[in-house]
């Protein structure tokens, strides 16, 4: 028993933070996939406090990692959009997220973390088709104000949906897999 967590070290929580740790270091890109109650936020959130316990820094970079759920914003919030009246670009929250972000890894303090970006529920092809370019080998989030922030090498964007019933083929095959 971890006291900070007041969660059971069960094989079947082991198993799914290997899984999800093995993916992790293969993929920038991935969905842990499952219903409600299943452990998927439990697996992230164990993974990254037994990351940040461990001393050996070369294999286990401490993890930030920030959640925002999609379904409960619009898709201008999520992504920014150009305001009627003024006309200026007003930045999403996903999008002030993944900048801030890369932008870490200037800081020689925070550019060796890992950053986890959570998108945390359902998959909908709406949002989530303007993130096949960030999914793919291209890393680059594109926005419609014409700028393209780039992935840097310790972001990991992931996705916590309980099914994938609204996702394409395309965004399936660009991400990793974890199923709980």
């Amino acid at each position: 028993t971890h006291t900070f967590t007041n969660i059971q070290a069960t094989e079947i929580l082991m198993t799914k933070c290997i899984q999800l740790y093995e993916t992790v270091t293969v993929r920038h890109s991935l969905m842990v996939v499952g219903l409600a109650m299943s452990m998927k936020t439990t697996v992230f959130k164990v993974l990254q406090v037994g990351m940040n316990n461990v001393k050996d820094k070369n294999k286990f970079a401490d993890v930030l990692m920030w959640a925002l759920n999609p379904k409960s914003i619009t898709i201008d919030q999520i992504y920014g959009n150009f305001d009627l009246v003024s006309r200026e670009w007003v930045e999403g929250i996903g999008a002030t997220l993944v900048r801030k972000a890369a932008q870490m890894d200037a800081d020689p303090e925070l550019k060796h973390k890992r950053k986890w970006i959570m998108f945390d529920g359902p998959v909908d092809a709406i949002w989530i088709e303007n993130m096949n370019t960030v999914m793919d080998d291209n890393k680059k989030l594109c926005l419609t104000s014409g700028e393209i922030i780039k992935l840097t090498g310790t972001m990991t964007m992931v996705f916590e949906p309980e099914d994938l019933n609204a996702a394409s083929p395309a965004t399936v095959s660009r991400n990793g897999m974890v199923l709980t």
